[in-house]
């Protein structure tokens, strides 16, 4: 069975509920997965935006959360997840808000994806401080058993919305 992600908030390539934004309660959505290969040491999360800060001219991609040391047994992530409320073991890295946890969409133009990326590990990384996206890729560039991933969208409800803020 191959290695799945899926959130009961939202499904594969639709609109990330403004519930889970900088729109709404920016708390982290629900997530549950499935087909975790059983050699597997630890589990990590990256949620990314390919498409900062413009989809029409794209020039980085934004992180808004990054989650290593996930024991293998666990099955997914409750609403909210983050801080105290993750599976015991499992670290935050940092973000591009510069702070550790969720930082949730916020686009300044356009509709954006975010990328929720899922990779089954064959070992924990107990990194002390907060890894950043980058760090965490270098550390398990070996070590990756399988990946999964799935895309949610999002764009701000004001029409108006042109741009001017930073890339979220």
């Amino acid at each position: 069975m191959p290695l799945t992600l899926r959130s009961s908030a939202f499904a594969e390539g639709e609109a990330i509920p403004a519930k889970y934004t900088c729109d709404g309660q920016d708390t982290a959505p629900p997530l549950e997965w499935s087909g975790v290969p059983e050699q597997t040491g630890s589990l990590a999360l990256i949620v990314d935006d390919p498409d900062a800060p413009d989809p029409a001219a794209p020039k980085m991609r934004f992180v808004h959360w990054v989650l290593y040391d996930i024991p293998p047994d666990t099955r997914g992530l409750p609403e909210g997840a983050g801080g105290d409320r993750l599976p015991a073991g499992a670290r935050e890295g940092s973000n591009d808000f510069k702070k550790r946890g969720y930082g949730g969409p916020c686009p300044p133009i356009g509709r954006h994806r975010y990328f929720f990326t899922l990779y089954a590990l064959d070992k924990s990384f107990n990194a002390g401080g907060a890894a950043t996206k980058s760090e965490l890729e270098a550390a398990m560039k070996t070590h990756v058993i399988e990946k999964t991933q799935m895309v949610g969208t999002y764009q701000h409800p004001d029409a108006r919305n042109t741009g001017g803020g930073s890339a979220r």
